[in-house]
């Protein structure tokens, strides 16, 4: 990171990174409780529906944070999605209180709707700042700043089991909203002004920008297609218990964090582009061992086996959309954490109706990932034939 940024900002941004993966995958960590008959009772389809919201509102804020912030600048759009995020913890442990009535479900809905609002808002100036700070190497930044979400989104599903064990799993939403809380405040006392203006492009959107919305959407799909129906794939269908269910999403999201770290460490050393084409090709393969597993450790394997696959694709879909495009990164940037929020929403919402609906099982759902990852795989073969290396320089000001 270059000297126009301190310690403590840096730090900051990595912090929040961390907390915001956490917040992210609170729901689905707590899929067992939400669908349990002794929980909230939530059918497969109102479990799918209740992240339309959070969906939503996360393409809204990421779309248009980056005109917001030309009127609040970064750190005022990063501060508004800090208290989202702050209002979505406090209603979902709040929703305990509601359990067993029709509320509860509204209550649900509200708190993904304000975490969609949060996660738009906060990953679209993350990595906007990031990526800022960390010129002209900005691939070992932005993998780092992503692994560093996953393993929030890693410890989510460990965390519920513990505080569920407890028998007060709702401790966890309320401690993180405090933890957000202390967040805001730090980030009143952190500048956060990069050394150039990241969302004064003016000029519309170039035309490939199309070919890494694709990316990113496809990516959502698989991404979230393991994150959100892991668990409920493996007890309901495999019959393994939450437990080793929840083992099997912690070893995704684990996986996925090491991979972040490890390709962050190995970006100078390793073609980039040739990890960028192959993690697709490899998460095809993934997907048919997960639709294909029988037990416990079969499906952990399987699904850490997609964590790997998915770790690089994301950050480096991002880092190599904002080096070929440096001076509209903030507008690109947060186009394409909506267009990863709308494959969210397809993957979070079409797994209810494709089991409940048409009727095909799980593993189903999961072969038919495998389409997707190949899909994605088309698409990063047309980024990485121009995108890897960056257009124009960056313009100082």
């Amino acid at each position: 990171m270059p000297q126009t940024a301190s310690r403590f900002e840096i730090g900051l941004l990595y912090l929040i990174g961390v907390v915001q993966g956490l917040a992210l995958v609170s729901f689905p960590a707590a899929s067992a409780i939400l669908v349990s008959p002794a929980g909230f009772a939530l059918s497969g389809t109102q479990y799918g529906a209740m992240f339309i919201p959070q969906v939503v509102l996360a393409i809204f804020a990421a779309a248009f944070g980056s005109s917001l912030s030309r009127r609040l600048g970064l750190r005022g759009v990063l501060l508004l999605g800090l208290c989202g995020n702050v209002l979505s913890m406090a209603l979902l442990a709040a929703s305990a209180l509601l359990i067993g009535s029709p509320s509860a479900f509204i209550v649900l809905c509200l708190a993904t709707a304000t975490l969609g609002l949060g996660f738009g808002f906060t990953t679209m100036t993350l990595n906007t700042l990031v990526q800022g700070f960390a010129a002209p190497r900005p691939d070992s930044a932005m993998l780092a700043l992503n692994g560093l979400i996953g393993l929030g989104t890693a410890l989510a599903p460990l965390l519920i089991a513990l505080f569920t064990w407890l028998g007060m799993w709702w401790a966890l939403p309320a401690l993180m909203s405090l933890l957000l809380a202390v967040l805001l405040l730090a980030t009143l006392r952190a500048p956060l002004k990069l050394p150039y203006d990241a969302t004064s492009g003016s000029q519309g959107l170039p035309g490939r920008f199309w070919v890494y919305a694709a990316a990113v959407l496809l990516y959502g799909i698989v991404e979230t297609l393991s994150g959100n129906w892991a668990a409920l794939y493996l007890s309901t269908q495999r019959q393994v218990s939450p437990e080793n269910a929840a083992f099997a999403l912690t070893a995704f999201w684990v996986m996925l964090t090491l991979g972040r770290i490890l390709f962050a460490v190995l970006a100078r050393a390793l073609p980039v582009r040739l990890v960028y084409l192959g993690l697709p090709l490899l998460l095809a393969l993934a997907f048919q061992l997960v639709a294909r597993a029988e037990s416990a450790q079969a499906g952990i394997a399987a699904f850490a086996l997609v964590g790997l696959a998915c770790s690089a694709i994301l950050p480096l879909s991002l880092s190599f959309a904002g080096k070929e495009f440096p001076a509209q990164m903030a507008s690109m940037l947060g186009a394409l954490i909506a267009f990863y929020q709308l494959g969210y929403g397809i993957a979070a919402f079409g797994g209810g109706p494709l089991v409940d609906k048409v009727g095909l099982q799980y593993s189903s759902v999961f072969a038919l990932g495998s389409l997707a990852a190949l899909a994605l795989g088309a698409v990063a073969f047309w980024v990485a034939r121009r995108g890897a290396e960056p257009m124009a320089g960056r313009s100082r000001s």
